[in-house]
């Protein structure tokens, strides 16, 4: 028996008269600029803002907050429960009168959540246009 190798096939094929007819390979072609000019080297959308620029940690301060609310949102959204389950407390909601007494622990959860809501809006609007 044989032995099978990694190596074998090469020099069986080196071996072989028919490998020593076969043509020269053909030089390799020179290298040829693209049809179309090289996007990242004078991207225009790669710069900074003058913001990021001059003050980074402007710009990295406003991303950790950015987490820090996207993160406090997904806490307070988990911890609500809902009173209401089902298709007619989505359609019908609750009434409430125009007398407010002191707002409970849910109540204050929810004030709480759209809060965080809003600033994780406000600061993922200027986060955008900070430019990072």
């Amino acid at each position: 028996m044989i032995a099978l190798s990694l190596s074998a096939p090469i020099l069986l094929a080196a071996a072989t008269p028919a490998a020593a007819k076969l043509p020269a390979a053909a030089p390799a072609a020179a290298a040829t600029a693209p049809p179309f000019p090289d996007m990242l080297s004078n991207a225009t959308f790669l710069s900074k803002t003058p913001l990021a620029t001059n003050f980074p940690w402007v710009t990295h301060g406003l991303a950790g907050l950015f987490v820090i609310l996207a993160v406090g949102l997904i806490a307070l959204l988990a911890v609500q429960t809902t009173k209401q389950e089902g298709l007619s407390g989505t359609i019908g909601g609750r009434v409430e009168s125009a007398y407010r007494p002191r707002l409970g622990f849910d109540q204050q959860l929810t004030r709480m959540t759209s809060w965080v809501a809003i600033a994780f809006v406000f600061v993922g609007f200027l986060l955008s246009l900070s430019g990072i």
